[in-house]
């Protein structure tokens, strides 16, 4: 009998365990469960709509998905639809590969402010994920904060400087996008509590900011070392000069060049949200790092801003029938294990880490303990039975040949450069089927 494996999420962790699990599993037949009816988790919902090239690994999952023992069931909720422990019931391995979905908390006086938003809200608004379509964030301001410094940081400070043109090349929702053509915003400050050899984003999200049309990066000579200190791998030693390179290259450049500025403002820990209701500022510290912590100096500057989104990170959601560990946001495990049949990939089992490249190992890793735990084959219905309970309970399941017939309609909506018309609400994807 075919070891029946239930796979839920179907961003790249999900998919990366199905192709691994195709691989080196005899006998397998693999269902990818997704709670939306769109694939591809935060490659669709979490790159930034101006980075195309970067969703092209959806090919990749495509072929996957289009596998004879992979099927897809989208639009069906783990949790409210079926439990954790029913899917277990009927398929001998469930893995968890849902990601890690909601913002780490700011945890500084203010945040309760109208004009303060977390960063996973507001790039899945922009991206114009189902759930956050309705959020409305407020861009009617001259100047925005973003509290950190890392590639997410980045393609939000980006993304509110882009020009009209810029935007036109995207898959921006109508809503977002408009939202951002008429959005008076001039400046937008991107803060770190740490040193500027330190910054977490690459070194290609940082050079893109040269190249937007109306848009310079500002950076203070006072804030840039002259090179990098400290005991680093060779690798990561290389990646922080080339940051730091540009950086200087960027403090040369005339900051009223353009009519919009990204500063890159470093050593500043926020400490509060200036404001009544709604946020006027915020007030920050200025740091200085010993034995590689940021402390702080007792000297203290605000920015005025109508704007803070917070992107310090990104945290796991309990999911009902599991273990969860509510301090590192993940389901405990042992290199993927969580107890007898049930597994864990991707950010929910380690934290939101790497790029989309680094969900495959933990793919590989789980289809290895999968070999291992089910060698004599499985010993359960898995996909019949879990039709037949979707069907008992009318369930409407979008399977991967309905997607495509979503993203066709998607395709075909775009108009000029736009690579597609999202859809934004479910149930107009599902008419499109009907």
């Amino acid at each position: 009998m075919p070891v029946s494996v239930a796979i839920v999420g179907s961003g790249p962790a999900g998919f990366y365990t199905a192709a691994a699990l195709a691989d080196s599993v005899d006998d397998v037949q693999i269902d990818i469960i997704e709670r939306l009816a769109a694939p591809y988790g935060l490659v669709r919902d979490g790159v930034s709509p101006d980075h195309q090239t970067t969703k092209n690994i959806c090919r990749k999952f495509e072929k996957t998905a289009m596998l004879e023992s992979v099927r897809y069931f989208g639009n069906v909720d783990i949790g409210r639809d079926v439990k954790l422990a029913e899917l277990r019931e009927i398929y001998d391995a469930v893995v968890l590969a849902v990601g890690a979905p909601q913002d780490r908390a700011l945890d500084i006086p203010g945040t309760d402010k109208a004009g303060v938003i977390g960063a996973a809200s507001f790039v899945y608004w922009y991206n114009g994920h189902p759930d956050y379509r309705n959020i409305a964030p407020d861009l009617d301001v001259s100047a925005a904060a973003v509290i950190g410094v890392g590639n997410v940081a980045m393609d939000i400070a980006r993304m509110l400087c882009l020009s009209e043109a810029e935007l036109a090349a995207t898959d921006l929702p109508e809503y977002a996008e408009t939202a951002i053509n008429e959005s008076p915003l001039t400046d937008v400050y991107m803060l770190g509590r740490r040193g500027a050899a330190d910054a977490k984003f690459t070194n290609v999200e940082l050079r893109e900011l040269a190249g937007m049309d109306e848009c310079t990066p500002v950076v203070r000579t006072e804030q840039l070392p002259d090179g990098v200190e400290g005991d680093y791998s060779d690798r990561d030693k290389r990646l922080r000069e080339r940051n730091l390179e540009t950086l200087w290259e960027y403090s040369v450049l005339d900051a009223d060049a353009k009519s919009k500025r990204i500063h890159l403002e470093f050593n500043a820990s926020p400490v509060e949200i200036l404001g009544q209701d709604r946020v006027e500022g915020i007030r920050l510290e200025r740091t200085k790092v010993e034995d590689g912590r940021a402390v702080g100096t007792g000297e203290f500057f605000d920015i005025p801003c109508g704007l803070v989104v917070a992107a310090i990170g990104y945290h796991g959601a309990p999911i009902e029938g599991a273990p969860f560990d509510e301090k590192r946001g993940i389901i405990p495990n042992e290199d993927g294990r969580v107890g007898e049949g049930l597994y864990a990939a991707g950010w929910i089992k380690r934290g939101p880490t790497g790029v989309i490249s680094s969900n495959r190992p933990d793919g590989v890793s789980v289809a290895e303990h999968l070999r291992d735990d089910f060698s004599d084959g499985g010993n359960k219905p898995g996909r019949q039975a879990f039709k037949t309970m979707l069907q008992d309970r009318n369930i409407r399941a979008v399977s991967f040949e309905d997607w495509k017939k979503i993203e066709a309609a998607e395709l075909a909506g775009a108009e000029g450069s736009r690579p597609r018309k999202k859809f934004v609400v479910i149930e107009d994807m599902l008419a499109v089927l009907d």
